[in-house]
């Protein structure tokens, strides 16, 4: 027997042991019930999902409206963070901004 040989087939007798300790205890949650989601699961997740859309639309709601009220505030030289003088102002040129109102 040559030394390749032997490089070899202790080579072998690694592979087989880490094969070994690869493969782990079959052990666990076996059984028919076993990987079933409950439908509450589902629902959960629509739940959020419709929550996540509401909240973007009304952030985008509101970013829009401050936008509007920004770029009119710019435009006449009013300061912006002046919502009492914004408001008059809007109201003033027939273009109150109504969105104001919350969706709740």
């Amino acid at each position: 027997m040559s030394a390749f040989d032997s490089l070899i087939l202790a080579a072998g007798d690694v592979h087989a042991q880490v094969n070994y300790l690869a493969q782990g205890a079959q052990e666990g949650p076996m059984g028919p019930e076993f990987g079933k989601a409950s439908p509450i699961g589902l629902l959960i997740l629509a739940l959020m999902g419709a929550a996540v859309l509401f909240a973007g639309w009304n952030f985008h709601r509101r970013y829009s409206r401050f936008r509007r009220r920004t770029m009119f505030a710019q435009d006449h030289g009013i300061d912006p963070f002046d919502d009492q003088a914004v408001d008059a102002a809007m109201k003033e040129a027939g273009i109150f901004d109504q969105s104001k109102r919350s969706f709740l």
